[in-house]
């Protein structure tokens, strides 16, 4: 590692979780690097000011990261730190996601004080959400619920609950594992219940296209998270999605290197949801991309192409959806 290497400046949003991502991340460097200084920069993003409005109004692709490109550009910072769920799919001019660390459990959680199930809700309950892949996914299954847009980070969402302003909240179970409030779910949604959002409990590391950056960021990439992660994320970028669109994807490989990849396209009220897997051998980037869009089509084929044209007609263009 040359001098030039021997001090970094690492950009991160300001919540308790992207904090507590970006200190592992830091760690793990100076595991692989002993004696790296690592400064820890804070940045505000969009998304973070903007907390009254629902993600999907506000319009605007990168809410939770453009900030933070803008850094990298700019050489305000060398990395950045991001739930990999938060990046858009379009990687910018010059950028790479440089690591892809092992992936958190990425499914969804229930949090509630007076059910222990999303079934076991009363009709009526209230139920809050600022993601529409959630949003609809609940609808479909529990369309008697009232549900209520949810911004703010994951203790403030969890607090509407723990308070009784809520009934019941859906949350990303890794972030709440990582805060150690996973003592809070009474319930974790598995995948054919609530499919997770393509890339969720993922970490991402973005750096400049410099080798020395990414010579110093390739102990930290988990081969097996980024496969999955980018056929997750090729599903996504053929449908053209966001956080105005309820898209669902989880991919994982099995021992003879297969990968399986689950897809979902839902209408905004969850009475239409479309769902694909299709599997195949995995060993490249390339190979997962392609089985991505494989998915993609099958979901088109399927009518996917229907709810997506409904969704753009009244939906603006929202962004990739936040830490929670």
């Amino acid at each position: 590692m040359g001098s030039e290497l021997a001090r970094l400046r690492v950009g991160t949003r300001a919540s308790r979780l992207a904090l507590w991502q970006t200190d592992y991340v830091i760690a793990r460097l100076q595991e692989a690097w002993p004696g790296l200084t690592v400064e820890r920069v804070p940045i505000r993003t969009l998304g973070d000011r903007v907390t009254n409005v629902p993600l999907p109004r506000i319009g605007d692709k990168g809410l939770f990261t453009r900030e933070l490109e803008d850094g990298l550009r700019d050489r305000t910072i060398d990395l950045a730190v991001h739930s990999l769920k938060d990046l858009p799919t379009a990687p910018p001019a010059g950028l790479v996601i440089a690591a892809v660390l092992e992936r958190e459990d990425p499914r969804d959680a229930l949090v509630a004080l007076r059910a222990t199930t999303l079934d076991a809700l009363p009709s009526g309950a209230s139920l809050g959400t600022s993601s529409l892949r959630r949003r609809a996914q609940v609808l479909g299954r529990r369309p008697d619920l009232a549900l209520q847009d949810l911004r703010g980070n994951v203790p403030t969402r969890l607090e509407k609950v723990l308070r009784g302003e809520l009934d019941a909240a859906v949350l990303a179970l890794a972030g709440l594992r990582r805060l150690g409030l996973d003592r809070h779910a009474v319930q974790v949604l598995d995948s054919d219940v609530l499919l997770p959002a393509p890339g969720q409990g993922a970490m991402a590391v973005q750096t400049r296209e410099d080798p020395r950056l990414l010579r110093l960021l390739a102990p930290l990439d988990h081969r097996a998270t980024r496969l999955a992660t980018t056929a997750e994320r090729a599903l996504l970028a053929v449908l053209e999605g966001g956080c105005h669109v309820p898209v669902g994807a989880l991919a994982a490989g099995d021992a003879e290197g297969q990968l399986h990849l689950d897809g979902l396209v839902a209408s905004l009220d969850g009475r239409v949801i479309i769902r694909c897997r299709v599997a195949g051998a995995v060993s490249s980037e390339a190979e997962a991309v392609t089985l991505g869009a494989a998915a993609a089509r099958r979901l088109l084929d399927r009518g996917a192409g229907d709810v997506l044209a409904a969704l753009a007609s009244e939906a603006p263009a929202g962004a990739t959806g936040g830490d929670a």
